[in-house]
C-alpha cells in the first residue's frame, strides 16, 4: 500500500494540485446575467388544427449563471420548445415559458417577455376562391384583346374563420413591356392573409393577346 502511494508520488502530487486548482476556479467562477431573444419551437402540431392567432419565433429572456456558460455558443441551444402533441380539440391555449424553457446546465432562467405564450387552434379547413390577375399596359400602339387566366380558381388551405375572410388571390403583375401578340406567362398567386396558403405551388398561367390598334383584328 505504502509503495502504491510513494510510486511516482511527484505526478501523483501534481495531478491533485491540478485538480484542486481547477475546482477553485469553478466554484470561484462568478455569476452573471445576461438577456437573449431565445427562438421558438413548435413540435408535434395537430393533424387537423391550425394555429390562427399570431405566432411568436423568438421570446426576450433574461438568464443568469457562470460566465463560461453565457457566452454567445453556450447558449447556442437555449430555446422555448412548445410540445403541441396534447392539443386535441380548437380553442385555446397558455404555455407558460419558464415550463418549456430549455437552457444548458448550471443557467437558470430569472424572466421572459412574454412571460406566457397564448395560442388558439382552429380546425383546418380548404376552400376554393377566384383569381383576379394583375396585368400591366401594353406597349404603345397596342392593346390588350383577351386574358386567360388557368385555374381560374385556386384552393386554399388554413384557420376556418380566417379561410373564409378571403375573397380571392391575386397574381404578381404581368409584365407586357415586351409583348406585341399572344403570349403565356407562368405567375405566381399571392394572399394576403400570412395564415393563409395556396394549395400547391400557388401558380398560374396566364395568356394575354395583344393587337395593334386600329389593325381591326379580333
Amino acid at each position: 500500500m505504502l509503495r502504491f502511494l510513494t510510486h511516482n508520488w511527484g505526478y501523483k502530487a501534481f495531478s491533485l494540485a491540478a485538480a484542486a486548482a481547477m475546482w477553485m476556479l469553478v466554484i470561484q467562477e462568478p455569476e452573471v446575467g445576461t438577456s437573449i431573444l431565445a427562438p421558438v419551437q413548435y413540435r408535434n402540431m395537430p393533424k387537423d388544427l391550425e394555429i390562427s392567432s399570431d405566432v411568436r419565433d423568438r421570446i426576450h429572456v433574461e438568464v443568469r449563471g457562470p460566465a463560461s456558460k453565457l457566452t454567445p455558443t453556450g447558449l447556442d441551444d437555449a430555446s422555448v420548445i412548445l410540445d403541441l402533441g396534447f392539443v386535441k380539440r380548437a380553442g385555446e391555449r397558455t404555455f407558460p415559458v419558464k415550463q418549456n424553457m430549455h437552457l444548458p446546465a448550471g443557467v437558470v432562467l430569472d424572466r421572459a417577455v412574454p412571460a406566457q405564450v397564448r395560442l388558439k387552434f382552429e380546425k383546418r379547413v380548404t376552400r376554393e376562391v377566384p383569381v383576379v390577375v394583375r396585368i400591366g399596359s401594353p406597349p404603345a400602339g397596342y392593346e390588350i384583346v383577351s386574358q386567360q387566366v388557368s385555374p381560374g380558381r385556386v384552393k386554399l388551405v388554413g384557420p376556418e374563420s380566417r379561410v373564409r375572410e378571403v375573397e380571392s388571390v391575386e397574381t404578381d403583375p404581368v409584365d407586357l413591356s415586351e409583348t406585341k401578340e399572344s403570349e403565356e406567362f407562368l405567375v405566381q398567386t399571392y394572399v394576403a392573409d400570412p395564415q393563409v396558403r395556396v394549395d400547391g405551388d400557388g401558380r398560374v398561367a396566364v395568356r394575354v393577346q395583344l393587337n395593334r390598334i386600329g389593325s381591326g383584328e379580333n
